[in-house]
């Protein structure tokens, strides 16, 4: 009798799950011992590729509680890829559906802070502008500039002190985090993501600006965001870090 995947994968990724009727070894015999030490094996890889995933979350709840987290995550979140460099993708709003941790709502978006760095770790590589090429350019010309922007660039938007809250668990002297909604930007000016505090207003511009819009457009939808939205604060940040590759001034 053959096993099917779905029977295969489910009792691999659950040891309270019985080993699949008809699994033989290589020699034909019941696989019985050597399946459970294969899914231990792959439990533990998956438990520790979460830590490695998602060391802050892991700082905040502690090494046991991981363990037990990641054990439920991916037994409801088997590997959909052999490519272990995103998995984890639906731990954020898995974290947010665990009502044991319903009082620490922030845990969510500090995952999907840490999801975007992976992102950005991976994404393709793009050669910036020279940072004089946008001084170059008169006021008009630049209102009606759109940018191009790196694969790397990530925006975070969030109610909670993401930015602080990562800052307090991963930097000696750190200042502790304080309740206010932050904005967080994410760039690759070298090899490592660099993860930075949006001025208020800044995502807003940023989300216009990889919509196509122009400059001076996406200036009012910041506006409309923030009154007194400080825009060389946020181009500043993007061309420090090396996030803006290229421009199209043109009509």
């Amino acid at each position: 009798m053959s096993v099917s995947q779905a029977d295969f994968t489910r009792a691999l990724m659950d040891a309270g799950q019985q080993v699949p009727d008809g699994l033989v070894d290589q020699h034909g015999q019941p696989a019985g011992r050597r399946f459970d030490v294969y899914r231990n094996n792959v439990a533990a890889s998956l438990t520790e590729a979460m830590h490695t995933a998602f060391p802050v979350i892991t700082k905040l709840l502690g090494k046991q509680n991981m363990d037990g987290l990641a054990g439920l995550y991916l037994r409801q979140h088997p590997p959909a890829s052999p490519l272990m460099m995103f998995y984890g993708e639906d731990f954020p709003a898995f974290l947010e559906g665990m009502e044991q941790l319903s009082h620490l709502g922030y845990l969510g978006d500090v995952a999907r802070l840490e999801l975007a760095l992976r992102r950005a770790y991976h994404a393709a590589d793009a050669a910036p502008i020279a940072p004089e090429v946008l001084g170059q350019l008169g006021a008009e010309a630049l209102m009606r500039t759109r940018l191009r922007l790196a694969p790397a660039v990530q925006v975070l938007r969030s109610p909670w002190p993401v930015h602080a809250i990562w800052r307090f668990n991963t930097e000696s002297g750190a200042p502790a985090p304080q309740p206010q909604a932050q904005d967080v930007l994410i760039t690759r000016p070298e090899y490592d993501p660099l993860p930075q505090l949006l001025p208020p207003g800044g995502a807003a511009w940023i989300a216009a600006i990889q919509a196509g819009e122009t400059i001076g457009t996406a200036l009012e939808a910041a506006a409309e965001d923030q009154q007194d939205f400080d825009l060389g604060a946020t181009l500043t940040l993007l061309l420090q870090g090396g996030a803006i590759t290229g421009l199209d001034n043109k009509g």
